[in-house]
């Protein structure tokens, strides 16, 4: 993170830092830099160090050095998708005859990733409960390259200590990999709490707005950063201009939308906690969730996603998901519009038959920033 936004608050950071103004106009925004090539003062003379788009673009590298910035990292690197910066990592920092720890519960595409791409040149993979300590600690073997986490978890709404995960990491001289999608780095800054890498999908909380797909990874080190920026230009996965512009311009916005995204999810889990129709919900924010003491130590709030169970089982649950209007039936999260799936049949149908599975009987909601009275008028319809 640059010197010159580390005083600075979150909310400043988020709009300034990789924003500087064009030097030639002194346009307030970053422009968007089409282009794949540069011209050359003399063979080897690059201007600013840009040759080619796919090792570096203006744009681009305004995200990265926001990213960075955001996340109290030295070095962020945007990627085509968040499964793009997932491999570029594995591909970085593992080789066959690795271990790698992950969650029981975990995004379909990262356990997919694991177990059907990178499992097949040699790279195994054991599955702990990584809210068990204890169960992290015990799954690591002489092996174990990394430990990966994801708090919350997708789509059961774990918590994860990451203080505590990343002490086992040093005791086991591992790297410890925590995706921080769901909270975003304006609830949660796990570098500060001794995480390595963090790893984001930019499609949803840093976007905002589902119009974009990108992916990121931020790094405490900068040897390591730098391993991974040459990994990233040998791959080749990057964000393209427009793409990292989108994001940039998503992120000014990012404290005010996470502030109403918790809000609205506070009241909906509210009323999900005493309509009869539902079972169980997942939140963190619930004083009995189990994960509540360490997501509320971790955690500036609670979040905007919420996961509930249903009297009915599987089919009930589809009908909720097939009645909401408002709530938008989709795979996604993060964005400013509502959301509403099946992870049994959708997100997370790739970890069917895994120690991975989900629940047959849950419904997911991404919660938006509309008016949270018609978010609980359309959940009560939908939940008849």
């Amino acid at each position: 993170m640059s010197d010159q936004h580390s005083h600075q608050n979150f909310e400043t950071r988020a709009i300034h830092a990789g924003n500087t103004a064009d030097p030639l106009t002194g346009a307030v925004v970053p422009p968007i830099y089409q282009v794949s090539t540069y011209k050359q003062d003399g063979v080897g003379g690059l201007r600013g160090g840009y040759e080619y788009s796919r090792s570096a673009n203006p744009t681009r590298t305004a995200l990265e050095e926001n990213l960075a910035a955001l996340e109290g990292g030295r070095r962020g690197l945007a990627f085509a998708s968040g499964l793009a910066a997932e491999d570029c990592l594995l591909r970085t920092l593992l080789a066959p005859g690795d271990h790698v720890v992950i969650p029981n519960d975990a995004y379909g595409g990262t356990f997919r990733l694991f177990a059907k791409v990178v499992e097949r040149w040699g790279v195994d993979f054991s599955v702990a409960n990584t809210s068990d300590i204890d169960s992290v600690r015990d799954a690591v073997n002489d092996r174990t390259k990394l430990i990966w986490v994801e708090t919350p978890s997708n789509p059961l709404l774990g918590i994860t200590d990451i203080e505590a995960v990343a002490g086992v990491a040093r005791q086991a001289g591992v790297k410890l990999v925590v995706d921080n999608t769901f909270a975003s780095p304006y609830l949660q800054q796990p570098l500060a709490l001794g995480a390595d890498v963090v790893v984001h999908s930019l499609t949803k909380y840093m976007g905002g707005h589902s119009d974009v797909v990108g992916g990121a990874l931020v790094t405490a080190d900068e040897a390591l950063g730098e391993e991974l920026a040459y990994h990233q230009n040998a791959m080749g996965a990057v964000a393209g201009p427009f793409d990292s512009w989108i994001v940039l311009r998503g992120i000014k916005t990012l404290a005010v939308r996470m502030d109403r995204h918790s809000e609205n999810a506070t009241k909906i889990v509210e009323m999900l906690t005493q309509h009869p129709k539902v079972t169980q919900v997942l939140y963190p924010g619930l004083p009995e969730h189990p994960g509540h003491e360490v997501a509320a130590k971790q955690m500036r709030s609670f979040g905007g996603m919420i996961s509930f169970r249903v009297e009915g089982g599987e089919d009930a649950a589809v009908e909720v998901c097939n009645r909401a209007q408002l709530f938008t039936l989709g795979e996604s999260l993060g964005g400013v519009e509502s959301l509403i799936e099946h992870p049994g049949r959708m997100t997370h149908a790739s970890v069917a038959g895994s120690a991975l599975e989900v629940p047959a009987d849950l419904v997911r909601l991404s919660v938006g920033i509309e008016n949270v009275e018609d978010l609980l008028a359309d959940l009560r319809q939908a939940l008849g």
